[in-house]
């Protein structure tokens, strides 16, 4: 299966037995991101969370403020 990384548009093709092979396949919403966009996205969020800068949304703020 051929896949486009929605960051960098580099093409990559994936075995179709895998199982990111079926969920991109039978949901379309998934998306596929490269191993080294993936990395570099981590890496600079874990460099924000490090500055203490960075707050979690998904969490309260009692959660935050105990981060």
């Amino acid at each position: 299966m051929r896949v486009k990384c929605v960051i960098c548009d580099t093409i990559n093709n994936l075995d179709d037995d895998l199982p990111l092979a079926k969920k991109l396949r039978n949901r379309p919403i998934h998306t596929y991101m490269c191993d080294i966009c993936h990395d570099r996205i981590k890496d600079n969020t874990l460099a924000r969370i490090e500055t203490g800068n960075f707050r979690f949304y998904r969490t309260s703020p009692q959660m935050d403020k105990d981060f």
